[in-house]
């Protein structure tokens, strides 16, 4: 679809961003699933890690993990499925006293090569897109949301 610029400035923004999120997801997840993951089990290893998004490297429940991945969890994200499968794996410990998920060391080692393939992604992503390109256009968003908070 090629649309000219008078076009373009009459798009509504919601509906493309909508869009883009979307694509980015579907495209981001099915990545990862090459790599034998997921990308909420990243983000349970990632919430676990004392080295990335823990406050303390404590252990955490379910709950308490869904609690803190509020904003960008989706709705068919099952993090006691997705947890199960990581212990299994050996990447984290549910302490059965109190239903507490712990990372392993395995886990650790298996966020940070995880944490690797994000370069690739990322640049496939921005390819063609000069980073002044990307930060006027999260600009433009940024103005846009604070627009609609007043």
């Amino acid at each position: 679809m090629t649309m000219t610029d008078a076009e373009l400035a009459g798009q509504p923004a919601a509906y493309w961003t909508g869009v883009a999120y979307q694509a980015l997801i579907a495209f981001t997840r099915a990545r990862q699933a090459e790599h034998g993951y997921t990308q909420p089990q990243f983000w349970l290893l990632r919430n676990l890690s004392s080295a990335d998004l823990s406050p303390d490297g404590g252990g955490r429940t379910v709950d308490e993990l869904r609690h803190a991945m509020a904003g960008y969890l989706r709705a068919e994200d099952d993090l006691a499925a997705e947890a199960e499968v990581l212990v299994e794996r050996g990447w984290l410990r549910l302490d059965e006293d109190d239903g507490r998920l712990w990372i392993t060391e395995a886990g650790e080692a298996a966020r940070l090569d995880l944490k690797g393939f994000a370069p690739e992604i990322r640049s496939r992503i921005h390819a063609g897109i000069d980073d002044a390109d990307y930060v006027a256009a999260l600009k433009v968003l940024l103005k846009m949301i604070d627009n609609v908070k007043r």
